[in-house]
């Protein structure tokens, strides 16, 4: 990997260390020359990796302290590098950082360097390796600019030094825009926001109760034209249009087109009032490389259902594109999409088949250009958007309206999903539940916890009916409004809500030791939380003298050492995540257990300038530290485990003799991006494609566990952790861990 590549990959790897090391324009001078240091721990730089970088105050090109970049054979990592950002707030044409440095047996080559970023995505870099500063030299200032570009919004910069040995220092950099220091030059004119357009401000004035075949096929077609446009088209792409009023104007056309033709026509009316596409200069290139997903636009292309002319018209808009985007944005230091400029019109009156149906298109199509799990997610697309448009759009009420919501955001197959805004609308409704924790086993709902044995629901109690209905048949009337990545997950989230109702009285009937019985109980305003599978007591339990347990429900960072200290000499850790972690754990537990750099994920970032496009990325290593753990790790999931949870797990599997043993998890990873929907409504996606480094997926599938293991109704009701079980036994080795040895 070249250095300019490593530095593209710290920026994806540190961004959260990064983020906190920014300094404003004005402040900036004043940290450039290290006179801020007070110990030989540099302070307010990233630095990467740690133990190669520090404050140095023996040498130094003016006044007492400069930078010293150090590195020896044992260094991880191919390079050294101190970073900060500063926000590109300013205007001008040329950026340029200057600097002093002096070198000492570099093998490799050193160098100050700068990257601008827009979106979370690089769109220039600089670090001086074409220079090949190498060997030994006294101080010399080096210089190195980039032209500032206009979309540019983060500025990172700092010093490196690559190889296997040598020392670099740095002392009294600069910064200047078109010479002029930094922070005399001019602040950048604000961001423009949506263009005024006040016309449907109060409804979009059309209404509908009916829709034919013919009109549902013509908005397919509008549906889907509108969302390329929407990120295609440079009127609309520079923020010069509301695209959602403009929606509005089309409509009534395409809603009064007797056959496919009209309307086809009436959208390429509607395209030519945009203005001409001028011919690019230079054109955005079509998306190459290591693709997890390609822009799906065979459609525009297609003259037999568009006719020539639009079809034509599409071709020339995609041929053209600028790259830019007004709508959507990439979230800074992590690149998940932010959709930024997209109203939630909390003002909407019910029902209004305009907004309804834009809620639709949008959501519809940010899922076909901006999910990175769109394929994933097993859906003929343009099926969805048909089958959905009577009922999102003819809603009569908002209950109505966000049922049909809850049923089209379900197709996305995205425990992140849902339309969370309106959870207690979801099925089954009421303000009061059972206050007991109840979990599928075996395709039973069984009371998995009770707050007290007081004659009511017990511990493995599997219920059959609630006042009078089978579970069996709860489950399949509600299970398409569960937008769920999987079936484990779905059981999961429809479980926590099972004896939702109306406070009050309620039935169960319940199946207990092989009994039927019914259960008279109460429905009380008791809020379920995320539950938790792991173990009661302390976050650090000796479970035996060779085995320690932990869990991260409640786990802090700052304890680790501690509890390193008392599981020394121990055979094994058990790691619970069958749960949701406090605390981000992957890198502070994997460095006990790591022997060298350890790479466990992948990412795939959305192209701005190829909608629809996904690349993969590279992901962190796991780096060892300073104190290592001999033993081996046991790590426990199920259902519980999302996102976070699954994260850590993937990670912690990556280390030596570590063992995942448990059930499937919840198969959502990735950072989220939220998404407004008209009527103050909101949901959300997974923003970040998540895979194993040989692109193995993990969206939908979890992680899938080397020991497959789960609870068991008997022993839920004699109150034992059957998995936790197996997990004893697969460190210490005893009978009950026969026929599981060669997991290991």
């Amino acid at each position: 990997m070249t250095v300019r590549a490593v530095l593209s990959f710290l920026l994806l790897s540190y961004l959260p260390g990064i983020a906190q090391v920014a300094v404003s324009r004005a402040s900036v001078q004043t940290i450039l020359g290290f006179e801020d240091q007070t110990s030989h721990e540099l302070s307010g730089w990233y630095l990467n990796p740690a133990g190669t970088v520090f404050a140095d105050d023996q040498v130094a090109h003016s006044g007492r302290w400069s930078v010293r970049l150090q590195r020896d054979g044992q260094t991880a990592d191919g390079f050294s590098a101190i970073t900060r950002k500063i926000p590109v707030d300013f205007q001008g044409g040329v950026v340029e950082l200057r600097g002093s440095l002096r070198l000492e047996n570099i093998s490799g080559y050193a160098g100050l360097w700068m990257r601008e970023d827009a979106d979370g995505q690089m769109l220039a870099l600089e670090n001086m390796q074409s220079q090949k500063v190498t060997g030994s030299h006294d101080w010399t200032e080096y210089r190195i600019t980039l032209p500032l570009d206009a979309q540019a919004q983060e500025l990172y910069f700092g010093v490196l030094a690559s190889g296997s040995a040598g020392k670099v220092w740095a002392d009294d950099l600069q910064f200047y825009v078109d010479g002029k220091p930094i922070e005399q030059v001019a602040a950048k004119a604000a961001a423009a926001d949506v263009p005024a357009d006040t016309e449907f401000d109060k409804g979009s004035r059309i209404q509908v109760t009916a829709l034919s075949d013919v009109q549902v096929d013509n908005l397919v077609t509008l549906g889907r034209v509108w969302g390329f446009l929407k990120y295609h088209h440079p009127a609309v792409t520079a923020g010069r249009r509301n695209w959602d009023y403009d929606l509005f104007r089309v409509l009534p056309e395409v809603l009064a087109a007797s056959d496919r033709k009209q309307a086809d026509d009436a959208i390429l009316k509607w395209i030519e009032a945009l203005g001409p596409v001028s011919e690019c200069k230079p054109c955005v290139p079509a998306p190459i490389g290591d693709l997890s997903l390609k822009p799906a636009l065979e459609w525009i292309h297609d003259r037999s259902a568009l006719g020539v002319p639009l079809a034509a018209s599409l071709e020339q808009i995609y041929a053209n594109r600028s790259g830019r985007q007004f709508y959507v944005s990439l979230a800074p230091d992590v690149g998940n999409p932010a959709f930024v400029h997209e109203g939630a019109y909390p003002q909407l009156a019910y029902a209004d088949f305009g907004f309804q149906l834009l809620a639709l298109f949008r959501w519809w199509n940010i899922m076909q250009y901006w999910a990175p799990d769109r394929e994933i997610a097993g859906q003929d697309w343009p099926a969805v958007l048909a089958h959905s448009i009577r009922k999102v759009a003819l809603a009569a009420d908002k209950k109505a309206y966000e049922l049909a919501l809850f049923e089209l955001i379900a197709t996305a197959n995205d425990t992140h999903a849902n339309l969370w805004s309106s959870l207690a609308d979801r099925p089954p409704t009421g303000e009061c539940r059972v206050p007991v924790d109840v979990r599928f086993v075996n395709d039973k709902a069984v009371v998995y916890r009770t707050p007290a044995n007081d004659g009511g629901l017990q511990a493995g109690d599997v219920i059959e009916r609630l006042e009078g209905a089978p579970v069996a048949q709860l489950v399949a009337d509600w299970r398409v409004f569960y937008a769920d990545s999987n079936e484990a997950a779905r059981r999961r989230d429809m479980a926590a809500s099972l004896t939702r109702g109306a406070c009050g009285a309620v039935s169960i009937d319940v199946t207990r030791a092989g009994k039927t019985e019914t259960i008279k109980t109460q429905r009380v305003a008791d809020k379920a939380g995320f539950a938790t599978h792991d173990k009661g007591g302390d976050t650090f339990q000796l479970l035996s003298p060779s085995v320690a347990y932990v869990k991260l429900s409640s786990i802090k960072a700052s304890d680790l050492p501690g509890y390193f200290a008392k599981a020394k000499g121990t055979k094994g850790l058990i790691v619970d995540i069958r749960n949701y972690p406090s605390e981000f754990m992957p890198f502070a537990i994997g460095q006990y257990f790591a022997t060298k750099p350890t790479p466990f994920v992948s990412f795939t970032f959305a192209e701005l300038a190829n909608p629809g496009a996904f690349r993969f990325g590279p992901g962190p290593l796991i780096q060892p530290g300073p104190e290592h753990y001999g033993g081996k790790m046991i790590i426990l999931v199920d259902e519980m485990s999302q996102s976070q949870a699954e994260y850590t797990a993937m990670a912690l599997r990556a280390m030596p003799n570590a063992l995942v043993v448990g059930s499937t998890t919840a198969g959502a990873d990735g950072n989220v991006s939220r998404i407004p929907l008209p009527g103050n409504l909101s949901t959300m996606i997974s923003g970040l494609g998540v895979y194993y480094p040989d692109h193995r997926q993990t969206q939908r599938v979890g992680i899938v566990p080397d020991v497959v293991a789960g609870p068991t109704i008997e022993g839920i009701a004699a109150g034992h952790d059957d998995v936790l079980l197996i997990a004893l036994e697969l460190i210490e080795g005893g009978s009950g861990a026969s026929g599981r040895e060669g997991a290991w």
